[in-house]
């Protein structure tokens, strides 16, 4: 038996079953959350800036500190625990990147780490690394084209 609903009663259900989300509340924790992220990562430079590092040093460390630690959290099941609360403050771009690159391999590794794990790492990080290569091989040969490469 098909139900038949015209448009008005289809709104009328998808209203009562998703009501709005506190917009500003939600924005709120993003930013506080999304702040606390990047206030940790300052923390990480720090630290490794204060074990001797030059600046350009730190902030490779810091990088990769900090995609270890959002990994290591979706490993753990506490980073989307903290996307609960936070929202969009968890996007903060190296974490979750990291997380975005480890969930989908989390949830394939009953297939094993070679076809489950390591083939699902690649979902994600396979599309952006294509992008961000592509967009930077453009950018250097229109930079050439326009005068403003080269040496000297």
């Amino acid at each position: 038996m098909r139900m038949k609903l015209d448009k008005q009663k289809y709104q009328q259900m998808l209203e009562q079953k998703s009501p709005n989300s506190p917009l500003w509340k939600d924005c709120l924790k993003a930013f506080l959350f999304g702040g606390a992220i990047c206030t940790v990562g300052e923390g990480v430079s720090n630290f490794w800036q204060s074990r001797g590092l030059e600046t350009a040093d730190a902030a490779a460390a810091t990088a990769i500190t900090m995609v270890f630690l959002g990994a290591l959290l979706t490993c753990l099941h506490l980073y989307e625990k903290l996307a609960k609360h936070a929202g969009a403050g968890t996007i903060v771009p190296i974490t979750g990147f990291a997380n975005a690159i480890v969930s989908p391999a989390m949830e394939f590794k009953s297939e094993g780490l070679v076809l489950g794990v390591g083939a699902k790492l690649f979902v994600i990080a396979g599309p952006v690394l294509v992008y961000g290569i592509s967009a930077s091989v453009l950018y250097g040969l229109a930079l050439l084209l326009m005068g403003g490469g080269g040496a000297g």
